[in-house]
């Protein structure tokens, strides 16, 4: 029997039609067949009545036509047309005294490590350094690869989107706060982490245990068995 719970199931509704549109879209991109076009523009609006529905549970209001134009208008051609999970960087940040650092973000308000999209032409690893510095001002080294996270089966991303998550290790620098990216920053016991901190149940012992030096191998999403069914 399944032990599924309804927010299980909505954000099952949103993957199912991020799949959908995703099939879709990246047929759209390749296919020269007019007849095969309109199908995949059918798909679309099956997929944008699924989104609409699970939005509608989680009282978040928007129509159909939105899913259906804002997926339009993403559509390339060819192999630039084919849809993939978008790909974030976070870095877990450790000092000497064994503290994390982490960001207070602007629109939310909870606390977080930094992190930010992946940019072309840098590595993951060069990503991190980079958002780090531009997010705190501290200077940091990449020290391993903890985990790749699946962001929209974790629940804290409402599209596909892969996290890659790094420990890295404080080098210098001066904690000054990106005024447009960040409202505080600051450096923090990993027992006692500031309030709201987003997802902390997730990453905090992950956290702990690379700062600590205990970390094993990088960690990622087991595949669901079966993969399209929910709540088994």
């Amino acid at each position: 029997m399944s032990d599924a719970t309804p927010a299980d199931f909505t954000r099952d509704l949103v993957r199912w039609s991020e799949t959908l549109a995703g099939i879709a879209r990246t047929g759209m991109g390749f296919t020269e067949s007019l007849y095969e076009r309109e199908r995949y523009e059918e798909i679309l609006h099956v997929a944008a009545d699924i989104k609409a529905a699970a939005d509608e549970a989680l009282e978040v209001r928007r129509e159909q036509d939105h899913f259906v134009q804002e997926w339009m208008e993403s559509v390339g051609e060819g192999v630039p047309g084919y849809v993939t999970p978008k790909v974030a960087i976070g870095a877990i940040v450790g000092d000497d005294e064994g503290r994390i650092l982490l960001v207070k973000r602007p629109d939310s308000g909870v606390w977080l490590y930094p992190t930010g999209w992946a940019d072309v032409g840098y590595s993951p690893s060069e990503v991190a350094v980079k958002e780090v510095l531009e997010e705190t001002g501290i200077e940091c080294e990449p020290v391993q690869l903890l985990g790749v996270v699946d962001g929209q089966r974790m629940g804290f991303s409402r599209f596909g989107m892969y996290m890659l998550l790094f420990h890295c290790r404080a080098v210098g620098g001066a904690l000054v706060g990106h005024p447009l990216e960040t409202a505080d920053v600051g450096w923090f016991d990993l027992r006692a982490l500031p309030e709201p901190a987003a997802g902390a149940q997730w990453w905090g012992p992950m956290a702990a245990a690379a700062i600590e030096g205990r970390s094993g191998s990088a960690t990622f999403d087991a595949p669901r068995n079966p993969v399209w069914r929910a709540g088994e």
